[in-house]
């Protein structure tokens, strides 16, 4: 018994060793690759090279792992989810105000992540209120879990209506310009960045929080899925997959506030200083 002791200490000790990223540090790590793809999304036209964007590629499934972390442990979902709808908002309008002031022919802004993060977070809270009905049977919670999934399809309805309508000469411009601001600012399955792939992966993530073996299969099949049917870049998201297993478990310092100043200011900064300078 002493040896097997030993043995599973020793397993511990070395599993710890090599698991050294907690969820701040792999924040800042992907705040860091977000930052090497922005710099390519502003300065391609000035050479910046390919390589920056690939390693951008990692950017997302690392975010959404640490939010599905989040989320879970968050003393208040609801407010959460508040923080990103208000973000999505800012970050939506906050773009269109630069591009109108200053117009940029060869940088298109549709960075929101924020709105992904929203998206991704209702169907987390719609998958904890559905286990929650059916595993103590109530109709309530379920009925609950339904309403939740369905917001971020009823929210894209003024998406669908701007399409729609936009080109429609009986329609008043004021009814058209009202849809395209709500399309702006109510974040949807339609224009969640990145796309609902990316939802459901961040989801995904959330249900199998306890296997990682299967967060990061369903990774690396959804990176197979995209070479396939795409090739392009964006299948290089699958070597998320390392700093996942690298992943201690641990929250660190946390510097919410960090990251939610950070993707704006960044993004902005890069976006001026293209359009002004290049």
């Amino acid at each position: 018994m002493k040896g097997a002791t030993t043995i599973n200490v020793n397993t511990k000790t070395n599993k710890q060793a090599w698991q050294i990223l907690n969820a701040t540090t792999m924040k800042l790590l992907a705040a860091f690759l977000m930052l090497l793809d922005h710099i390519h999304q502003m300065f391609a036209g000035a050479g910046a090279p390919l390589w920056l964007s690939m390693a951008g590629r990692l950017v997302f499934p690392m975010f959404l792992f640490t939010a599905a972390e989040g989320f879970h442990y968050t003393h208040s979902k609801s407010k959460y989810l508040l923080r990103m709808f208000l973000a999505s908002v800012f970050m939506s309008f906050f773009t269109l105000f630069l591009q109108k002031v200053l117009p940029n022919d060869t940088v298109v802004l549709a960075n929101n992540a924020f709105s992904t993060f929203f998206v991704a977070g209702m169907y987390m809270l719609s998958w904890d209120w559905l286990v929650d009905g059916v595993r103590n049977k109530v109709p309530k919670q379920i009925i609950k879990a339904l309403v939740c999934a369905l917001i971020p399809i009823l929210t894209a309805i003024p998406f669908l209506l701007t399409t729609a309508l936009q080109s429609n000469e009986n329609i008043p411009g004021f009814v058209i310009q009202l849809l395209i601001t709500l399309s702006l600012g109510l974040p949807s399955i339609l224009t969640a960045e990145g796309g609902f792939l990316l939802v459901i992966l961040g989801v995904v993530f959330y249900i199998f929080r306890e296997h990682r073996f299967a967060q990061i299969l369903s990774l690396l099949l959804l990176s197979a899925f995209l070479y396939t049917i795409s090739g392009g870049i964006q299948w290089m998201m699958g070597f998320a997959v390392i700093p996942m297993a690298l992943y201690n478990g641990k929250r660190g310092r946390g510097m919410k506030n960090f990251f939610y100043i950070f993707y704006p200011a960044h993004i902005g900064l890069l976006y001026v200083i293209s359009t002004l300078f290049l």
